[in-house]
């Protein structure tokens, strides 16, 4: 383990990590512990001062200021929760801004603490503050450190086997054969290709993919580089996870509370796609950044849906992305003009109807090394979704409706899909439930649902 801008870094194992620690000091700090009683390889440890932030003392007093403005009067350890940072911290900054009379004191608060308010002058310069950059929350993080923690929790990835990936996808059907393409794809850390009649779940077996790597990560609310401030975390892509608890050794409350433990992301784009996406967007009425995709995606999966029927071409994005995905680096350009290198690093999978030698040329299929091909159901896989999507919706005689079905489609010389049986027992449900009439699979209900579902006269 190694410590760096008072972050910790577990590489190796736990045993050997502590073994080592305890031999070399008799007193380790409480954050750093964390990193080894947990599973992370990652743990961003609580600032003693402003210096191990990593950010100057005037930005966190403008941020503090415009925190104030917004929400009123404050008690010091609220300022401290609204901005991520503890009370240590912020302390001597809010002293020195009653000194500059810009805050006062209200009136005493618990522990030691006071209830602060902005003075006019302080609402002038909050205001000021605000006009110049309107972001309020948790206080960010500096560029470094972030790149620092997506090298540390991509290295920790450990490779899936196939019990995990059966896990994963316990929950859809698939053909047997199709475990063995993805695992090697998924260890890769890669790409792939997964392609395909419409219908089959690639969109599906791309979501589940994610949880196979495991580990929850830490990624922070925002990162700031040469005044630029970009807004990283995205409700839409990150969902939250609980902080591992302590044991009376370690408490749950030891991290930088500038950062936050999420589910691995899994970013899911389709036609909606333009190129202002994978760049970073700058909001000149907040002056705020916000982070492309491929960004928000990092140590998690980035899934590109229906490739090939975006808003841009598939040229375009192979020129945005081939250095990228030989390099796992990316090069993105601040409104300052300024050029930043981050790490591009994610599971990314392009799912598309279309042959890919047909969307792209070789040198961008060779920078994506797995293609992988889902096929039509068997007419058995078949049976046996009905059988499964009829229990699921209170229906009987699921495997005379799977029969009734399968004659039709070899009556019409039509092929099966994955998605048939829900979207078709869907409707069947639908019409009873108008007709008032108990959930069955009656034939005449079934052929009703075909003619409808399957556009025939």
């Amino acid at each position: 383990m190694f410590q760096r801008n008072r972050f910790s870094l577990c590489i190796g194992t736990s045993e050997n990590l502590m073994s080592t620690a305890i031999r070399d000091t008799h007193t380790i700090e409480s954050g750093l512990l964390s990193g080894l009683l947990s599973d992370d390889t990652f743990w961003p440890v609580t600032p003693r001062d402003t210096a191990e932030t990593g950010l100057s003392d005037s930005f966190i007093e403008s941020l503090l200021l415009k925190t104030v403005l917004n929400i009123g009067t404050l008690s010091g350890r609220n300022i401290g929760e609204q901005m991520g940072l503890p009370l240590r911290v912020i302390e001597p900054l809010l002293e020195r801004l009653r000194t500059r009379k810009l805050v006062v004191h209200v009136r005493p608060a618990p522990f030691n603490d006071y209830y602060y308010s902005l003075s006019e002058n302080g609402q002038r310069a909050a205001q000021q503050h605000m006009q110049n950059c309107s972001y309020t929350g948790p206080a960010p993080v500096v560029l470094s450190d972030y790149v620092l923690s997506v090298e540390a929790q991509t290295a920790g990835l450990e490779p899936i086997d196939r019990d995990q990936l059966q896990q994963a996808l316990q929950a859809i059907s698939y053909q047997d054969e199709l475990l063995d393409q993805l695992g090697p794809a998924v260890n890769s850390n890669a790409g792939m290709f997964l392609f395909g009649p419409p219908g089959n779940g690639k969109t599906t077996v791309a979501r589940c993919l994610t949880q196979c790597l495991g580990q929850e990560i830490w990624i922070p609310h925002a990162i700031l580089d040469d005044g630029n401030l970009i807004k990283l975390q995205d409700d839409a892509y990150h969902r939250a996870a609980p902080v591992p608890e302590g044991d009376g050794v370690v408490h749950s409350q030891e991290w930088d509370r500038r950062w936050l433990r999420i589910q691995r992301p899994t970013v899911i784009v389709g036609g909606e796609l333009v190129m202002e996406n994978l760049e970073v967007r700058h909001d000149r009425q907040s002056n705020i950044c916000e982070a492309p995709l491929q960004m928000k995606s990092n140590c998690g999966c980035l899934l590109i849906d229906d490739f090939g029927r975006q808003r841009i071409q598939p040229e375009e994005l192979l020129n945005r992305w081939i250095v990228p995905l030989e390099n796992r680096l990316d090069f993105l350009t601040l409104p300052t003009g300024k050029k930043i290198q981050v790490p591009f690093e994610q599971l990314i999978i392009f799912s598309t109807n279309l042959n890919p030698d047909q969307l792209v040329d070789e040198a961008f299929l060779r920078r994506v090394p797995y293609k992988i091909f889902v096929d039509d159901p068997s007419e058995e896989e078949y049976r046996a979704i009905t059988k499964g999507v009829a229990a699921a919706f209170g229906f009987e005689h699921g495997a005379e409706a799977a029969e009734h079905l399968l004659k039709l489609y070899r009556r019409e010389n039509r092929n099966l899909r994955r998605c048939h049986p829900r979207d078709l027992l869907t409707q069947v449900r639908n019409y009873c439930r108008y007709r008032k009439i108990r959930p069955q699979l009656r034939p005449e209900f079934l052929d009703m649902a075909c003619r409808s579902y399957f556009s025939e006269l």
